[in-house]
């Protein structure tokens, strides 16, 4: 398709929706440059309400995101996260309420003006059109083609926009025949190649597999960071919305309920008001930031099981069995340990020790009562060896085994430790570094441990005869 064609079809578009006010390159009436930017946010919105004939889909919604800031719009199915941007973007009128991009109210401005001032990502990528992935991301330049004027600089914005999002080598492909995860990123070719200062994105990381959705987030990411855009988009997937985003919007039945830095606004009160569900919210080990783990409804464990071990394993071991319906326990831990903080999140017990320190005294004892306590033991290899003399005499001991842990169960018994998993590995602790900790290695063992398999390891513990092998 033809620029030419492409911005008459648009110029007969503005000619329906505008009053004769309008020009292409920005809002008559003021005689404003949409290009341009005010003081304050670069999308504000204000006490938005917009309703599908008698359902009320956003009501009195605030929100602004400033230039320079990646801001994640969250909530479940049906929120009105789609309604919001439509909203943004002028595609939706709100009833009530405004919505300003870069100082402009956009539901004064030509479709034209308020394209050159927000891109969108759709969540639908469908094409109607067996179009060339080069025609598709050409198409962000519609807004810059004037009915007798060319666009100088959208051959470069074209290329670039199909070198950051790693879509070049589908430049000559028909769109058809892309997979939906790759059309997708031709999608936000297209957005990117419209060169402006906001960006909205619903939904970008739907389709794609996990190395493409880190990238999406990544990119967006640094957009933000390196030309000042200001990008809201609404994400699914709350962990990496918490990774890569600036702040969080968490919007359920049209309002919103939180708006903040992601460790302040994904708590297990605000997640559970918004999705219905019981969740646990804990430090990624890896990466340091939020990371949200629904519960599901308790199991039939009907059991006291204490935990004996460290480190992200544990840690999961102990989630996996009050997923499960047990009773839990879980000690001695250094302070500061994941697991710890995992087990107080979950309202286990825990019994603590200071870090390098050594095991003696009323934690030991402590660890001691529980152990009588239990119905079964747990114990997430390696040991420390203060750990392994807890449980050297106590039967049943379901054992899981977890190769990194040995550094961390080193704590208790003074030896070296390392910060893996802990304060040092946040990534915002600096304000840099968005992803640099992708690399580091996650826990094999702890990740095979389910519900079920150590639910079922726990009950054949039970029903088996004591062996000097447990």
């Amino acid at each position: 398709m033809t620029p030419d064609l492409a911005t008459d079809a648009l110029d007969a578009l503005d000619g329906l929706v505008g009053d004769g006010d309008r020009e292409a390159g920005g809002n008559a009436a003021t005689g404003a440059d949409p290009t341009a930017t005010a003081d304050g946010p670069l999308i504000d919105v204000e006490d938005v309400s917009l309703s599908y004939g008698d359902l009320a889909v956003l009501s009195e919604v605030s929100l602004a995101v400033e230039s320079g800031e990646f801001v994640g719009l969250v909530g479940p199915n049906g929120a009105g996260k789609t309604t919001l941007l439509g909203a943004i973007n002028g595609v939706l009128e709100p009833e009530s309420g405004r919505v300003r991009v870069g100082g402009e109210r956009v539901a004064d401005l030509s479709s034209r003006a308020a394209s050159r001032l927000v891109a969108t990502v759709p969540q639908d990528t469908t094409v109607a059109f067996d179009f060339s992935v080069e025609d598709i991301v050409e198409m962000g330049r519609t807004p810059y083609h004037g009915r007798f004027s060319g666009d100088p600089d959208g051959a470069a914005a074209v290329d670039r926009a199909l070198e950051r999002t790693g879509t070049e080598r589908f430049r000559d492909r028909s769109v058809a025949s892309l997979s939906g995860g790759e059309r997708q990123r031709v999608v936000l070719a297209r957005a990117l190649a419209q060169e402006t200062p906001a960006l909205v994105l619903d939904e970008p990381t739907a389709s794609l597999d996990v190395n493409h959705q880190v990238r999406t987030l990544e990119l967006v990411a640094d957009l933000v960071d390196a030309e000042g855009k200001a990008a809201l988009a609404a994400i699914h997937d709350l962990d990496l919305a918490a990774r890569f985003c600036d702040r969080l919007a968490v919007l359920a039945d049209g309002e919103l309920l939180a708006v903040g830095p992601p460790d302040e606004v994904l708590t297990a009160e605000t997640v559970g008001a918004a999705f219905d569900t019981d969740a646990a919210v804990l430090p990624n080990p890896v990466t340091g930031t939020p990371a949200v783990t629904p519960l599901p409804d308790p199991g039939e464990l009907d059991l006291r099981v204490h935990v004996v071990g460290t480190g992200p394993a544990a840690a999961r071991v102990v989630s996996t069995l009050v997923s499960a319906g047990a009773t839990v326990t879980v000690g001695a831990l250094p302070e500061g340990d994941v697991a710890a903080e995992t087990a107080r999140e979950l309202a286990a017990e825990v019994v603590t020790a200071p870090a390098f320190g050594g095991l003696d005294g009323e934690p030991e004892a402590a660890a001691r009562d529980h152990l009588a306590a239990a119905d079964a033991v747990v114990a997430v290899e390696p040991l420390a060896p203060s750990l392994r003399a807890l449980v050297r005499d106590r039967e049943p001991v379901v054992r899981v085994a977890a190769d990194d842990a040995a550094s961390a169960a080193a704590e208790l018994d003074g030896g070296g430790a390392d910060d893996r998993g802990r304060d040092g590995d946040r990534r915002r602790a600096s304000g840099a570094g968005r992803g640099a900790e992708r690399d580091a290695a996650t826990d094999d063992a702890a990740a095979r441990a389910t519900p079920e398999t150590v639910a079922l390891g726990v009950r054949r513990a039970l029903d088996r005869p004591a062996s000097a092998d447990d």
